[in-house]
């Protein structure tokens, strides 16, 4: 297969090959489900897991290549405590026990407290998982998966899917986050030769 076959193609198409190759991948099949069992608030399982193992799986390689973790979001705005987000990822830690990659959790109503000493900048108090995802550094990236009431994968992607499809790497220049997009663009073009990554 062409690794860029579904490149160019309307956006209803590319989200249905999204899914579907998702849902078919044996490491995301069984993490989902296992993270859909924990039934966290505005849960969303975003980034690195889903579009690499999409990468991979047009570029002919195995399962789980050049993934290191799965990142799980969620928001809980009625405890802003460390410790509250703290007790769910114990939580999560003994529930995902077994899985072949660990899972990272995150809430996403706390990004703005911890957020400027980490990385030198203020960020916005974000009022849902979904928003977060626009505020990554490369618009590629930005990209979630949960299952919604009738137990069907819908997808969160602010900025579509063709960068993703492309093998491009597009920076998202909302906040200055050029350092991140770099450095996840060389690592990716480490694990992915096809990828071209658009200079900040």
């Amino acid at each position: 297969m062409d690794h860029l076959s579904y490149s160019g193609l309307p956006f209803e198409v590319q989200r249905a090959a999204f899914l579907d190759l998702v849902a078919a991948d044996p490491l995301l099949g069984e993490t989902l489900a296992r993270v859909r069992e924990l039934a966290l608030p505005d849960w969303l399982v975003v980034s690195g897991a889903l579009y690499n193992s999409v990468w991979n799986h047009l570029t002919g390689k195995p399962s789980g290549y050049g993934i290191r973790d799965v990142d799980l979001f969620y928001f809980d705005d009625s405890d802003l405590s460390y410790e509250a987000e703290d007790g769910v990822i114990r939580r999560a830690a003994a529930h995902f026990e077994g899985l072949p990659l660990p899972v990272e959790v995150r809430n996403q109503a706390r990004v703005h407290l911890w957020y400027p000493q980490k990385f030198g900048q203020p960020c916005p108090r974000y009022t849902s998982a979904s928003e977060s995802v626009s505020y990554f550094a490369s618009k590629t990236h930005a990209v979630g998966v949960r299952f919604d009431a009738d137990g069907q994968l819908e997808l969160v992607a602010p900025f579509g899917l063709d960068d993703l499809f492309s093998f491009r790497i597009t920076p998202n220049r909302v906040m200055d986050n050029r350092r991140t997009h770099e450095t996840k663009g060389k690592r990716a073009k480490e694990n992915w030769p096809e990828i071209r990554v658009v200079p900040w």
